[in-house]
């Protein structure tokens, strides 16, 4: 393909909240997924719906709206969906299955579903590390490549989200410690990753990753996902439902660094107002409103240190 035509050159929020398998487990406090009863599955729906109303009010405040994402699945999201799309938001579907290990297609026929809602980008979570075995290695490069393919043959962009998550001799190495992997180790194998996925013919135009500690450490990931010519590619940063104050600092750091576009923050902003508002504590409108608050706080930080960058 030709390489030079992919990527994605605007800025790009997104509010993420395509989780299910995490209402599930972490708030209703089921085994899985089906294990939910209808009223469950009725509230999730309601849930994302009141999250799709805040990103709403931080755009009528704030955030510009050609540059506001929703990322959201089809199983508790389609109305959400269907009037995003309408309402001239960058609609993003996600079309993995929930809470796997493995990337696995979440509809046999997911091309239908992708014509379905007709969305600007299609995405995909996989939790990959070079140290994975082979086999699953090679499954997963599989399922990608065809999503890949599919996406630029029907003029969807794609994007990727890849979780680089430690192995137990790797944690070894850096004495159990998740912070000192992120900064020792985890920026050099997010390259050998990219590089992997592309020598298979694997080609996202925006890669969503994990915030990097160090200007230096996001460049040197820019400079893969742009090399052979694909200079338009971008990054967007993603939250993992670290602190604010955590993910305030990747993305000050990030928007510095040329290649960075934006991000796609969930987790920080939406859970714990949703926890409250599922236990009584609150009600819609509050839940509405700190989440406009909290994307469009986000959105300014991301902002200010890009105008920072470029001025």
């Amino acid at each position: 393909m030709d390489l030079s035509k992919l990527g994605y050159n605007k800025p790009l929020y997104i509010l993420p909240f395509d989780h299910r398998s995490a209402f599930a487990t972490e708030l209703f406090q089921k085994k899985s997924l089906s294990d939910l009863s209808y009223e469950e599955k009725e509230l999730i729906k309601e849930f994302k719906m009141l999250i799709y109303k805040g990103i709403k009010k931080a755009v009528e405040k704030a955030v510009p709206k050609e540059n506001a994402g929703i990322l959201v699945d089809e199983e508790f999201g389609e109305e959400v969906l269907l009037d995003a799309k309408r309402n001239g938001f960058i609609t993003i579907l996600t079309i993995e299955k929930s809470g796997q290990e493995e990337f696995n297609f979440m509809y046999e026929n997911f091309k239908e579903h992708i014509e379905k809602f007709k969305p600007d980008f299609v995405k995909v979570l996989i939790q990959y590390n070079p140290k994975d075995s082979q086999d699953l290695k090679e499954r997963q490069q599989k399922n990608l490549k065809i999503i890949s393919d599919y996406a630029h043959e029907n003029n969807y962009k794609f994007l990727l989200e890849v979780l680089v998550l430690p192995t137990k001799e790797q944690l070894n190495k850096v004495n159990g410690e998740r912070e000192a992997y992120d900064r020792k180790l985890r920026p050099e194998l997010t390259i050998e990753v990219i590089k992997t996925f592309q020598a298979k013919g694997i080609e996202p135009d925006i890669w969503k990753l994990e915030g990097m500690e160090t200007a230096i450490d996001y460049s040197g990931v820019i400079s893969e996902v742009r090399s052979g010519g694909r200079e338009s590619v971008g990054v967007v940063i993603l939250g993992r439902g670290a602190k604010e104050e955590k993910v305030q600092e990747w993305l000050r750091i990030g928007a510095r660094v040329n290649g960075v576009i934006g991000f796609a923050v969930g987790r920080t902003i939406f859970w714990d107002v949703i926890e409250k508002f599922y236990k009584g504590e609150i009600g819609k409108a509050s839940v509405i409103e700190v989440i406009s608050k909290k994307f469009e706080s986000f959105y300014k930080v991301f902002s200010f240190s890009l105008s920072k960058s470029t001025s």
